[in-house]
């Protein structure tokens, strides 16, 4: 007595799968819909590198251009708290939202007229800030002793190094270190865009 099996093909599975199982359905139609605009994941990754690679080698304008829009970031909030606290009067936190409101616009007004200034203060508080979080995470390494606590230990030491170095540097470093910075994350942006397009080209269709 023999029995013969049939194999349906994997298209007609897959498809049964999606009859009986909508979600399943619906979680292919994503992937062939993702899977078709890689492309635009690639190209955009692009652009972000060649971005930050022109705010590397152009980091002074970076740097102010930074400024310039954290500055306009900082008007319009101040504005926002303003409309805010008039269309709000009655609120008890009325004079709490009009007091935000003025030093956003304060700062942002002062960043406008001395964007360089702005830049070297930000750059020493950047410094500080450095310094203190590499000394933490030294700290935190040496007297933890976790698993792996020797990277812990060697990025501490670069956040250390890389605070000095910038404040060593100052005042010169306030004119390119923001715009440096912009740059890099914009090039690992990039690459992380990139990698990822190229990762849903592979997925199955």
């Amino acid at each position: 007595m023999s029995t013969s099996t049939t194999h349906a093909p994997p298209s007609e599975l897959s498809h049964g799968f999606g009859t009986q199982f909508p979600a399943l359905g619906g979680i292919r139609e994503n992937l062939r819909a993702l899977r078709a605009s890689w492309g635009w994941f690639v190209a955009l990754g692009v652009i972000l590198m060649i971005l930050g690679v022109a705010a590397i080698s152009c980091s002074q304008i970076a740097s102010a251009a930074t400024a310039l829009v954290f500055a306009g970031l900082m008007v319009g909030a101040g504005v926002a708290y303003l409309i805010g606290a008039f269309f709000t009067r009655s609120w008890g936190g009325f004079f709490l939202s009009l007091l935000a409101g003025v030093l956003h616009l304060a700062v942002g007004a002062i960043i406008l007229e001395r964007p360089f200034e702005a830049l070297l203060v930000y750059t020493l508080l950047l410094a500080a800030f450095f310094f203190v979080e590499g000394l933490v995470r030294i700290i935190g390494a040496i007297s933890g002793r976790f698993y792996h606590w020797g990277w812990a230990l060697l990025s501490g030491l670069v956040t250390l190094a890389l605070g000095v170095m910038i404040w060593r540097q100052w005042p010169l470093s306030g004119l390119y270190v923001v715009g440096l910075f912009v740059g890099v994350n914009l090039i690992f942006s990039g690459a992380t865009y990139i990698m990822l397009g190229l990762g849903i080209r592979r997925l199955p269709a």
